[in-house]
């Protein structure tokens, strides 16, 4: 304890590091703001009491609405969040399989990167005003209990006004991101992203407390249920920096008077090689039944299929899971690649004991990632279910159960570990204690993109 409180004193000794905490402790802070922001010509009290009377925190607009702090139940300008840029990033991720065009981008280094980045955001701009399309349309027909309508005057002007501003949000949100990744602390989307996510955990809290006070709840009951959340937070901290070491040995070689090589290195494979980005494909692909049934509220076959899909059900659970495990496998092959490992290692006269060199070191260690990426996927599988498994099984309530597990619980210990990771740097690199009295912080495998 007394060397966790010297280490934060040592934070704040350090001008840059300092600088760039309040950076980003003020840009967080402008994205809670706008995130209360409301749409012009929505009328706030109708809506604020058709938030009350409504119970959507088991559906996927609850869902989308904790990833965005609680912007799209305000109808605020942030109430699409980062998910387009992050729908988009994904889009191109795959499509940089199967495109010649987009491999050869990512193969040319700082420059094909920016004109991935590029792409990204425009297919962004695309996406959001798609997506503010469809949440123009269940805004205007969201009535108050009395019958009165959220936006009295929802016409088309108002719809095209809606669009711009909320795809505009997006926009903002996303240059914010890329501030805080310049001039700030880590993975400027994945704090956004973190801090929408933890902004509810209060309104959960207040929950539990709620239900305990009105005998609703044994307070033992949250007892158990706090030390089972400290039990999976554990596990998914275990398993996110678990990681297989294969010792790679270098050849002694001499180049003039200097003798290089002659030391032994690890090549460390993860447990979860993919990180949190299985789930975030796999939740983006449900969000689409969702999205499309908000075009068409009057089809009865359309809300059918949102609802077999709403997180509460046990179509959506199975769904989820076999996504999960079929999207961890294919992330896993996308950002490792055995055979450029062995070639890399092949041309630095590296080699693991007992294996050729080439394609059978390639063969290998594709192998052993393939071993280690089960259990990894199916942990993956069990952590995203398990908010589904705290509501039907324990009745915790949504917003709650969402901290069991699930995308929220990824999201939130892999960017805490990264943060970390980072101030850690600067503090080692300044010669001062990190966090650890021995060994160092590892961040996470699988950081979204930003």
């Amino acid at each position: 304890m007394a060397n966790f409180i010297s280490t934060i004193g040592n934070i704040w000794k350090i001008t840059e590091l300092r600088q760039r905490l309040v950076f980003t402790l003020l840009a967080l802070v402008a994205v809670r703001i706008g995130s209360f922001i409301t749409i012009p010509g929505v009328d706030v009290d109708m809506l604020r009491a058709a938030n009350q009377a409504a119970d959507s925190g088991g559906t996927i607009f609850g869902l989308y609405d904790m990833f965005v702090g609680g912007a799209f139940s305000q109808a605020a300008i942030f109430a699409l969040g980062i998910m387009p840029y992050i729908s988009a990033s994904i889009i191109l991720q795959i499509a940089g399989v199967v495109l010649p065009e987009l491999q050869k981008l990512q193969r040319e280094g700082e420059d094909g990167r920016r004109r991935i980045n590029q792409y990204t955001r425009m297919l962004t701009v695309g996406l959001a005003a798609l997506q503010a399309w469809g949440v123009s349309i269940k805004i205007a027909q969201t009535a108050g209990p009395n019958g009165a309508m959220v936006v009295p005057e929802a016409g088309l002007f108002w719809t095209l006004s809606a669009i711009l501003i909320m795809t505009a949000g997006t926009i903002a949100l996303m240059w914010i991101g890329e501030q805080i990744t310049e001039r700030g602390i880590g993975n400027g989307i994945s704090l956004i992203i973190m801090i929408g996510i933890i902004a509810r955990f209060p309104t959960a809290v207040k929950q539990e407390i709620q239900m305990i006070s009105d005998n609703a709840r044994n307070p033992v009951v949250d007892i158990v249920l706090l030390v089972l959340l400290a039990g999976i937070i554990a596990s998914v901290i275990l398993v996110t920096q678990g990681a297989r070491r294969i010792p790679v040995q270098y050849a002694k070689r001499q180049v003039g008077r200097k003798v290089y090589g002659g030391s032994t290195q690890y090549i460390p494979l993860r447990v979860n090689t993919a990180g949190v980005m299985p789930i975030i494909f796999a939740q983006s692909i449900l969000f689409v039944p969702a999205t499309v049934a908000s075009f068409f509220p009057d089809s009865t076959l359309w809300q059918d299929i949102a609802s077999a899909f709403s997180e509460q059900s046990a179509w959506y659970a199975i769904t989820y899971g076999l996504m999960i495990l079929f999207f961890t496998y294919f992330y896993t092959a996308i950002a490792f690649n055995p055979k450029e490992v062995a070639d890399n290692m092949k041309r630095n006269g590296g080699f693991i004991p007992g294996v050729r060199p080439g394609s059978q070191t390639s063969d290998y260690i594709e192998n052993i990632l393939t071993r280690i990426t089960l259990p990894g996927a199916v942990f993956l599988a069990i952590v995203a279910i398990l908010p589904t498994f705290a509501m039907n099984i324990l009745q915790v309530p949504p917003v709650f159960a969402s901290f069991f597990g699930g995308t929220s619980l990824l999201i939130i210990v892999g960017v805490a570990l990264d943060t970390l990771q980072q101030i850690e740097s600067y503090l080692l690199m300044r010669h001062y204690d990190g966090f650890m009295k021995t060994g160092k912080i590892r961040g996470r495998a699988g950081a979204i993109s930003g």
